[in-house]
């Protein structure tokens, strides 16, 4: 049995050459923690943790006795025991957060200790490549969001990417040239989605969606605040687009009232933020349970990228069988974040519109350290 000797995190960051985000404002700087498990045998695995590394670091401490001399199989159990124990601290936080870096960077460790992928461990590997949606389309602080937007699209575009999705949630009028705009670079055939990450209220967003109606909106991406669920449940009886929802949920129990309510027609975990493989697994089956689909959100560093690759892979086809109209489709992040691939010894590879899930042991991927370091790891 092999026993978890030590966790850390070490903190990236990496600053754009310009500002870009959301309707909710911009950033500056991308960043997070990577946090590294040690087991007794010699063995290392790597996950990844959302939101300020020192926030993260913080929170290790106090729940880092729950897991050290315990094996690194049964760290659910660890995870479990830290919600039960500290419930006054909360799940819709960073602890929330580390619990899920911790999963991942413990299957990571496992898949190594027996020389299997960590597809294989959560399921099998059903697939091999993963469709992927380029996430840009970004606001930024140009004086002319038009053409700002079009510089983004047009780099994009050519990559052969099946799916796109763009930043909306201004204001009705500014969305409905957003998306006509969209449209005209990227052609008829992709898929188009959008998102105001939560920027309206419930008349903000019926209006956004008559002004867009002619761009053929595939889902409306966090069309509300998170917590709105009145607001959730009334929008899905009236949408005449698809729904999607869940990156800034935590845990298995927001995403249950989601699920189970069905407020969303796409329901989108991030593995480093709502609990790792073990809640990710969760919801996949509950979202099965209710024939939703399933879409991670990842905007972060390139360990919760290809911890979601994992995922997908692993994840069965239900309710199809030979044909699937739509595939799940991963969040790829276009905009520039050297975190997502620089720190690794060999990025992901994409190639028409996929990515390649990595196919060594674990993960399948090692960190360059020296990249680490320069990102503010130590």
């Amino acid at each position: 049995m092999s026993r978890i000797r030590d966790i850390t995190v070490l903190p990236l960051q990496y600053t754009p050459r310009e500002a870009y985000g959301s309707a909710r404002g911009l950033v500056t700087a991308r960043g997070g923690g990577l946090v590294l498990l040690d087991t007794e045998d010699g063995v290392q695995g790597i996950g990844e943790v959302w939101g300020p590394p020192g926030v993260a670091r913080a929170y290790l401490e106090l729940i880092k006795p729950f897991y050290t001399g315990s094996s690194v199989f049964a760290q659910r159990g660890a995870a479990q025991m830290v919600l039960a124990r500290l419930y006054h601290a909360g799940t819709q936080n960073q602890m929330t957060a580390l619990l899920g870096a911790i999963d991942i960077a413990a299957h990571d460790a496992m898949g190594k200790l027996l020389d299997l992928s960590v597809a294989e461990l959560i399921g099998g590997r059903l697939r091999e490549r993963i469709p992927v949606y380029a996430s840009g389309g970004y606001f930024t602080a140009a004086d002319d969001q038009d053409a700002a937007l079009a510089r983004q699209l047009e780099a994009a575009a050519p990559r052969g990417f099946g799916a796109f999705k763009i930043k909306i949630g201004h204001n009705p009028a500014e969305d409905a040239r957003r998306c006509a705009l969209a449209r005209r670079i990227i052609g008829d055939a992709p898929l188009l989605t959008v998102d105001t990450n939560g920027n309206y209220t419930e008349d903000g967003v019926l209006e956004s969606m008559r002004r867009t109606a002619d761009c053929d909106i595939h889902w409306y991406e966090e069309p509300l605040a998170p917590q709105d669920w009145s607001g959730y449940r009334s929008l899905a009886a009236r949408a005449p687009v698809r729904l999607a929802t869940g990156e800034a949920l935590y845990t298995v129990f927001d995403f249950r009232r989601l699920i189970d309510g069905r407020l969303a027609a796409v329901v989108q975990p991030d593995l480093t933020l709502c609990g790792g493989f073990d809640v990710a697994r969760t919801i996949g089956v509950l979202c099965a349970a209710e024939h939703l689909r399933i879409s991670p959100h990842v905007w972060g560093a390139g360990v919760g990228l290809v911890a979601a690759l994992h995922f997908l892979a692993a994840l069965p086809a239900y309710p199809h069988a030979d044909h699937v109209p739509f595939p799940p489709l991963l969040e790829y992040d276009v905009g520039e974040n050297a975190l997502q691939g620089a720190i690794f010894a060999e990025p992901v590879r994409y190639a028409d519109g996929c990515l390649d899930v990595p196919r060594g042991p674990g993960l399948g991927v090692a960190l360059d350290m020296a990249a680490v370091r320069r990102f503010g790891g130590n």
